[in-house]
């Protein structure tokens, strides 16, 4: 609970959420959902020493979802009164058609019925003023601005921003769910723009759990903003890229993030039985390196994907999908996991009450193995050393990627040597997977992060140990 705050009132009662089920049956459909969500947020942002944005929202609705045979129909409304209820459940009805759909069955749904969590946060950002969340944005900008002068160059511009969220949501269904949720995030990132002799270099940094304002005791902005600026301050004076096909070690944390896209995805089962996954029909099969287990968790506490039941109510699992190399499973949400007649994974993720959930990631990481990184690195001779990785493009169908690389350096006679500017990394997802030849010990989670599929955005983490790559293609200006 919120040190400061109340209890939150109850979304919706249950005999109400019961009327509209049995509304949303009415045309003989075998399933019916009732989604209600409340989420608050506020946000500040500060740009070249102005605080550019300061606002906050409320959105309160439900989403009704009937399943009928192959036929899914869905409605959502802001309404909360009992006629707008019963309205959006004969929509949806309606729209997945009469006649008789697939029995019911408990095998369906893990959820357990009046199971739900309150907040877990300390600190309620909602009871923090809002001078207060400004200063940390002021203190993060004058940290980055007092780092590195002399040393060749200067941080000339600064961009910080805070959010925090706090989202609740009632899931409760026609097989026999009722859960509830109470989920709070909150977030910090800065980042600056470096300039001298050689022109303009770019540094960021990101915090973010999903806890309340409590972050702030447990990180200090003033760090964070001095580790942008000296990240951008150091590729002032950094080489150009090695462009060609190199072996790559990919430093704890960030590196996550190229096997969430490239990889992940594909083990989403939606895009499995759509056959846009090189993972299709393989479970079984060696996929990667014995050296390589994937794992998808839910469950990691106070982690950026973390929850304590999905956006069907089924409760957060963790979920081994590649050990040792052998591809194990699936990620499942409900709809995928009853037309195959087993149960969810806890994967079922939407981004609001407007939305269907689909089949999505939540903390996804490639475990640690027994190498020392340093080892890694040693047995390198000539290679690049990526200690943070920054966006990118990835095609889920083929796994071939296009990643940024915010931070580099390069490996020679196995050592670290000079920093890198800005480059490429290319190379496919299942490729790499196999190619892995060293698996450290030093496991880390990278930034939090933000997922996008099919126009809907859901919070998500990853991470890595140190790890090395027998070759993948870098994209670098250097001849």
């Amino acid at each position: 609970m919120s040190e400061s705050s109340e209890s939150s009132p109850t979304l919706l009662e249950q005999p109400l959420v019961e009327r509209v089920l049995e509304q949303a049956l009415g045309r003989g459909a075998g399933f019916a959902e009732v989604f209600a969500e409340d989420t608050r947020r506020s946000s500040a942002v500060l740009d070249d020493g102005r605080i550019e944005t300061l606002s906050s929202d409320h959105d309160r609705g439900v989403g009704i979802r009937v399943v009928n045979g192959e036929s899914t129909g869905f409605a959502h409304t802001s309404n909360l009164t009992e006629g707008g209820l019963l309205a959006a459940a004969r929509s949806a009805a309606d729209a997945a058609g009469s006649g008789s759909g697939p029995a019911r069955s408990d095998t369906q749904s893990d959820g357990r019925a009046g199971s739900g969590r309150e907040s877990t946060m300390t600190i309620d950002p909602a009871d923090i003023d809002k001078a207060v969340k400004v200063r940390l944005l002021q203190q993060a900008d004058e940290a980055a601005r007092a780092t590195g002068p002399g040393t060749g160059g200067a941080v000339t511009q600064v961009s910080a921003t805070y959010g925090d969220a706090r989202r609740r949501i009632l899931v409760a269904n026609s097989d026999g769910v009722y859960a509830t949720d109470d989920q709070a995030r909150t977030r910090f990132s800065v980042s600056c723009v470096a300039s001298g002799d050689t022109g303009l270099q770019t540094g960021y940094e990101t915090i973010g759990l999903s806890v309340g304002f409590e972050l702030f005791d447990r990180y200090d902005v003033e760090e964070l903003a001095r580790k942008a600026a000296n990240r951008a301050l150091l590729k002032l004076e950094a080489r150009p890229a090695p462009a060609g096909t190199l072996p790559v070690v990919i430093g704890p944390g960030s590196g996550g993030v190229l096997f969430h896209e490239a990889c992940g995805h594909g083990l989403e089962a939606d895009l499995v039985r759509k056959g846009a996954s090189v993972f299709a029909d393989r479970v079984g099969e060696q996929v990667a390196s014995p050296l390589v287990s994937i794992i998808d968790d839910g469950t990691m506490n106070e982690q950026w994907g973390h929850f304590a039941i999905d956006d069907e109510g089924q409760p957060a699992a963790s979920n081994v999908l590649i050990q040792d190399g052998v591809l194990v499973d699936y990620m499942w949400d409900g709809l995928r996991a009853r037309a195959e007649g087993r149960p969810s994974s806890g994967n079922g993720r939407r981004q609001s009450y407007r939305h269907l959930p689909m089949v999505r990631m939540t903390n996804t990481y490639l475990a640690g193995g027994d190498s020392d990184p340093d080892d890694i690195i040693a047995d390198v001779d000539n290679g690049v050393y990526v200690a943070k990785l920054g966006g990118g493009q990835v095609n889920t169908a083929s796994g071939d990627f296009v990643f940024g690389m915010v931070e580099a350096y390069l490996i020679e006679g196995g050592k670290l040597t000079a920093p890198l500017r800005d480059g490429q990394l290319i190379g496919n997802g299942p490729k790499a997977l196999v190619d892995i030849e060293a698996v450290g010990n030093d496991f880390a989670l990278g930034s939090p992060g933000t997922c996008g599929k099919d126009g809907q955005g859901v919070p998500v983490g990853f991470g890595v140990p140190t790890l090395r790559v027998k070759e993948l293609t870098v994209g670098g200006t250097a001849s």
